[in-house]
């Protein structure tokens, strides 16, 4: 039984996505990344627009691995039909 349920649940799992900025990796507000959003100006006059990294793992508010392509990560989990990710 047990084996079933992790086999399920791996299925229908998505990777974590987070925003990110692309050049400093820096973990922001998801309002950052989705469409339409507002960029605000920091502290330098300058707007960040994130990316979605998806996979990876923060630290002290940094994202280290992870993919900013989805189907990078997004192997679909064992017995699971489909292509996984390369």
């Amino acid at each position: 039984m047990g084996v079933l349920a992790a086999t399920i649940t791996a299925c229908g799992s998505e990777p974590d996505q987070r925003c990110v900025d692309p050049l400093t990796r820096e973990e922001l507000p998801s309002y950052r990344c989705e469409s339409g959003g507002v960029d605000d100006d920091d502290e330098n006059g300058s707007t960040t627009r994130g990316s979605y990294d998806y996979g990876g793992s923060v630290r002290s508010g940094k994202v280290s691995g992870g993919s900013f392509s989805k189907s990078a990560v997004d192997t679909g989990g064992f017995g699971c039909s489909g292509s996984g990710g390369g």
